[in-house]
C-alpha cells in the first residue's frame, strides 16, 4: 500500500483533526499504533507541521468522513493521473553542484552512443550549453583526458522517459534518410532493365 510522502506530518493532522482509530491512522500512514498513541499524547512530533492529507491531495475529500462511520474501514491514497516527475520543465534546469562534473562524462556518452543527437537534444537532455557539447565532441575540454563515458539517465541528470522521448525524435530522420536511397535504387533498375 502507498503511504503518504510526510507520513508523521499527515499523521498529527489526522490525530488533531479526525476522530479516526489509531489503528486506521498507523496503517495509512505506515506507522506503528504505538506512535501514532505517542502522537496523540504528546510525546513524539512536538515540533512537527501537521499536513492536511486532503488540501494536499493525497486522498478524496470524503475518506474521512467515511472512515469515521466505519471504523474497519481504511484510508486509501487518491490515484495519481499522471505519474510525478514526468510534467514538462520550463526554463532553466538546477543541476546540484556535485552533480556538475558529471555533465561532461554524459555528454561523451551521448556523442559515444548516439551520435545522431544534435547539440540541441543533448544540450535539453544534460541542461548544459553548446559549447560545452562542442568541446567535449572536438576533444579540447579542460578535462578531456580525465573523461569517462557514463550513462546520464545512471547519473541522475536526466529520465529515461525524457532520454527515450530525445532518441524516438531520431528515428523519423534515420527513416527519411533512407527512404530516398530506397527510392533511387528502383530508379536505377529500370534504367538497366
Amino acid at each position: 500500500m502507498a503511504h503518504p510522502l510526510m507520513p508523521m506530518a499527515t499523521a498529527v493532522w489526522l490525530v488533531e483533526n479526525t476522530g479516526l482509530t489509531f489503528e486506521q491512522i498507523s496503517e495509512f500512514c505506515g506507522l506503528h499504533p504505538l506512535e501514532v498513541q505517542a502522537i496523540a499524547d504528546g510525546e513524539v512530533a512536538v515540533g512537527i507541521k501537521a499536513l492536511d492529507p486532503v488540501q494536499s491531495g493525497q486522498i478524496e475529500p470524503g475518506e474521512v468522513e467515511r472512515c469515521l462511520a466505519d471504523p474497519k474501514a481504511r484510508l486509501t491514497m487518491r490515484r495519481q493521473i499522471e505519474a510525478p516527475g514526468l510534467k514538462t520543465r520550463r526554463g532553466g534546469r538546477y543541476t546540484p553542484v556535485t552533480k556538475r562534473q558529471d555533465k561532461p562524462d554524459a555528454i561523451l556518452f551521448l556523442t559515444k552512443r548516439h551520435p545522431d543527437l544534435t547539440d540541441a537534444q543533448i544540450s535539453r537532455l544534460l541542461g548544459t550549453t553548446k559549447a560545452t557539447i562542442k568541446a567535449v565532441r572536438e576533444g579540447t575540454h579542460k578535462d578531456a583526458a580525465r573523461l569517462t563515458a557514463r550513462d546520464p539517465v545512471a547519473l541522475g541528470l536526466c529520465s529515461a522517459a525524457d532520454m527515450a522521448a530525445e532518441l524516438a525524435r531520431l528515428k523519423p530522420k534515420v527513416v527519411q534518410a533512407s527512404k530516398p536511397e530506397a527510392a533511387e535504387t528502383p530508379a536505377a533498375g529500370e534504367a538497366a532493365g
